[in-house]
């Protein structure tokens, strides 16, 4: 099934998305992007439902065709200072302020989000897997943090963010017990809890 091209009738929309939010290294990540409305993106879907060759393949397409897109980054010490939640919401301003066109409706992916400006938003669960813009916004925002988190994995390979990208998984948390943190880890999220999983 095709995705929903707009959510408004004649707005400039900016679909908004971020990547990174339960990883235990590393920084969040999102994104912003104003799509061509007389063009339709059929090809566009949640970027977790792609391959990462997909997702390369329609970085490149969005990047080329989006009449503007922006990349927010909040940092993993930032996370710590403010949590997560609003780190997340800082990542989505700091894209849409990279927006060379100024939206006029933003669609965010999720549940939540705090205002940006006075620019009207309207949350959607699930919006990457039912709105165009939003597709296009968690594909760069998910290949601009695996991209990080695979030179990050030049300097620590011995926690293989390479394949994980920083997340939770079994190998993680395993190098954290051996290895400890590295200056890239989140360290509100509580390590102990997590070596506790398995």
């Amino acid at each position: 099934m095709n995705l929903i091209a707009h959510y408004t009738d004649n707005m400039i929309e900016a679909g908004c998305d971020e990547a990174g939010r339960g990883c235990l290294a590393g920084p969040v990540v999102a994104a912003a992007v104003i799509l061509d409305r007389n063009k339709d993106y059929p090809m566009l879907d949640d970027s977790k439902k792609l391959t990462e060759k997909q997702r390369k393949k329609l970085r490149e397409v969005i990047m080329q065709e989006a009449l503007a897109y922006g990349i927010g980054i909040v940092d993993n010490n930032e996370i710590d200072e403010i949590n997560i939640l609003n780190a997340s919401f800082l990542a989505m301003h700091r894209a849409v302020e990279q927006l060379k066109i100024k939206p006029e409706f933003l669609l965010i992916d999720g549940n939540r989000f705090n205002p940006y400006k006075d620019i009207k938003h309207q949350c959607i669960v699930g919006g990457d897997a039912k709105y165009q813009a939003i597709a296009a916004a968690s594909i760069l925002a998910k290949t601009t943090r695996d991209a990080m988190m695979e030179e990050y994995d030049l300097q620590y390979p011995m926690y293989n963010w390479k394949k994980n990208k920083g997340y939770p998984t079994l190998e993680h948390k395993n190098a954290v017990a051996e290895h400890g943190t590295t200056p890239l880890h989140r360290m509100t999220f509580n390590m102990t809890i997590q070596l506790k999983l398995f």
